[in-house]
């Protein structure tokens, strides 16, 4: 199959399937996997638990072996059996238990770490990387966790995938946890499978026992709970429970609890009794410091312009930006090339929007129009209210940047508009898609919405 350590292959591949898999999947089952041997087409990795081994079997093993053939551009059979991991000193250490199994604790009293519902240890406020696209998510979670049920109450916090609102809600965990104070973080799956489970076996009062006796109830993407009448219900119970007694409540989702449609208005309305911070795609400034401090943690040392790169192709969410730096980190140790800018391109050129079915000028147009609810025409015709100047001049960008159109062009395209105008309006965007957190949502929303039909189209 190949020569390389089977840990340097699984190396590359979690770099790839961090990109692939939500961040909760990736720190639950696969951040503690490790490559244990590759062989006649047959590849096993290590796994701390018999549940995960069962687990990634039954849910990702498709997935998996779909990366791993790509790594080692042959196909190949994955297995997953437990195994004892090496620590970082290379020394064999026990596989955790089934409790324990997707996270390390960190070094807590007994009695908390007890309670503390599966934290994730990396994930505090002193890794947390703190720009103007997260400061006002941040310093409302700061005073959360110094004064649980005091400041704001509940915390609700919004944003896309992988811009920082888990991180933020483990770091509170911490925090509340080092206070003496007993914690609690679910996913809205653990929840919503914690009372389906308390129903099947009549063990309703163990279920009341475990969510009504915390001081601090963390709930991780509570968009699931939408359609889900009787989940909806229970929760609006324990959170007037847990509100009255002085309780602290943090809650996460992608959009505000007014956008949630199909939520409980009883149950909005208390979403919205605290405080709702919306977390913004990273500035260029923030995304460079975020490289910096995983390449420190990974004790790597990447050259400036390696991260320069990264930081400016990666603008969608944190998530990615780190699966990059990993997957260039992997690509180089599996290929034994060095690290410079021509190999971390090698590295990530299949990581760029498919550029064999590149988004047409039009296609640019109708998404950019549709964005802000208005007529295609309406761009290319002479109102100049404000929203209209505003969308006329992130289709004026896009033009330019994804589909390569000359000034000229784009001024053609755009109600033959003279190519000033078109240079104007592109350097706004450009200007602003760094400074402001809002223009830089619009634009990737908008890149995503055209990306989304060819990424189908080629899958």
């Amino acid at each position: 199959m190949t020569s390389k350590p089977a840990r340097e292959i699984w190396e590359a591949a979690l770099g790839e399937l961090q990109l692939q898999v939500t961040r909760p999947n990736y720190e639950t089952w696969l951040r503690d996997t490790v490559g244990v041997s590759a062989a006649d087409g047959q590849f096993v990795v290590g796994v701390p638990t018999p549940f995960a081994a069962e687990w990634l079997s039954k849910r990702m093993s498709v997935v998996i072996e779909r990366t791993l053939s790509r790594v080692l551009k042959s196909s190949v059979r994955v297995s997953f059996q437990v195994h004892r991991n090496a620590d970082a000193d290379g020394h064999s250490v026990p596989a955790p238990s089934s409790e324990t199994a997707a996270d390390a604790r960190p070094p807590v009293p007994t009695s908390a770490a007890s309670r503390l519902g599966r934290l994730n240890p990396r994930l505090t406020f002193a890794s947390f990387v703190v720009g103007d696209s997260n400061r006002v998510a941040h310093a409302a979670s700061l005073s959360v966790a110094e004064r649980p049920g005091e400041a704001y109450n509940p915390l609700f916090m919004y944003s896309g995938v992988g811009l920082g609102k888990t991180h933020l809600q483990h770091a509170i965990g911490h925090h509340a946890l080092s206070l003496g104070r007993k914690v609690l973080y679910v996913s809205s799956e653990r929840f919503v499978n914690d009372f389906v489970t308390a129903v099947k076996e009549h063990a309703d009062e163990d279920f009341r026992q475990k969510y009504r006796t915390v001081d601090v109830l963390l709930v991780d993407d509570i968009q699931f709970f939408v359609g889900k009448e009787k989940t909806q219900e229970v929760f609006f119970h324990i959170f007037n429970d847990l509100h009255n007694a002085g309780c602290q409540i943090v809650v996460t989702s992608d959009r505000h609890p007014r956008d949630l449609s199909l939520l409980e208005d009883r149950l909005t309305s208390r979403l919205v009794w605290g405080l709702a911070a919306e977390i913004y795609p990273p500035d260029y400034e923030t995304r460079l410091a975020i490289l910096k401090a995983k390449a420190e943690h990974m004790k790597e040392v990447i050259p400036p312009d390696i991260l320069d790169l990264l930081a400016r192709r990666m603008q969608r969410n944190i998530r990615d930006l780190e699966g990059a730096l990993n997957r260039v980190v992997a690509y180089v140790r599996l290929s034994r090339l060095p690290l410079n800018l021509e190999t971390a391109s090698q590295a990530l050129a299949d990581l760029t929007m498919d550029r064999s079915r590149p988004a047409t000028p039009e296609a640019v147009i109708q998404a950019v129009a549709a964005y802000f609810g208005m007529e295609a025409e309406a761009l290319r015709g002479k109102r100049r209210d404000k929203r209209t100047a505003a969308a006329r001049h992130v289709a004026m960008y896009l033009l330019k940047e994804d589909v390569a159109r000359s000034f000229v062009e784009v001024g053609r395209l755009l109600g033959d508009r003279d190519h000033t105008t078109i240079m104007y309006g592109w350097e706004k965007i450009a200007s602003q898609i760094n400074t402001n957190p809002r223009m830089r949502s619009d634009v990737l929303e908008i890149r995503t919405s055209l990306a989304e039909p060819r990424l189908k189209a080629s899958g």
